[in-house]
């Protein structure tokens, strides 16, 4: 299947609420049951992401497959790391709110990797119990640093990789190279 990215428009949103659904039930089955509240992220938040330019879906089949916000510019919440530092201090983008619809294996890592490839370094973070997202972080070169907290006060683990031109990763080539 060939996958491909556009920013999300407004007559996407019901689509994305269905899936960051799916996405909230599927964590609660596999471990992660409190990282997304069942309000989390919300129409208004996202419909705000969508006006923004900063959300983003992943085509496939002609259906949305993903969705993902890729956020430029400070993270409030990552102003304070506990238990470590950011390595560098340079403008990067966030990831943020990466869910999948459930029907395409590694798109997640696709997600990640098209991030990688947009000029900056890039900011994460996943909830301890999130060990997916930890995995595939891990496994496209994201160093762990520390601890940050959420609007909420809940605590997340902060993730970097310095990727101005970084080459996607090899689990990154494979998926494209079997759905292409």
């Amino acid at each position: 299947m060939k996958l491909t990215v556009r920013r999300a428009a407004a007559a996407d949103l019901p689509t994305l609420l269905q899936i960051f659904d799916n996405a909230r039930a599927f964590m609660r089955t596999h471990g992660n049951p409190h990282q997304w509240p069942d309000s989390y992220p919300g129409a208004a938040r996202l419909a705000a992401e969508i006006e923004r330019g900063v959300c983003y879906v992943v085509m496939g089949e002609g259906a949305i497959q993903a969705v993902f916000c890729l956020i430029p510019g400070d993270e409030p919440t990552y102003r304070i790391v506990e238990d470590g530092a950011w390595p560098e201090d340079l403008p990067y983008a966030t990831i943020h709110r990466m869910a999948s619809a459930g029907q395409v294996r590694g798109i997640g890592q696709f997600c990640i990797d098209w991030c990688l490839r947009q000029g900056l370094p890039v900011r994460a973070d996943t909830h301890a119990d999130n060990v997916y997202m930890q995995r595939a972080l891990e496994k496209s070169g994201f160093v762990r640093c520390g601890r940050i907290y959420t609007e909420d006060g809940s605590p997340r683990w902060a993730y970097y990789h310095k990727a101005a031109t970084q080459k996607a990763s090899p689990a990154g080539e494979a998926v494209r190279a079997a759905d292409g």
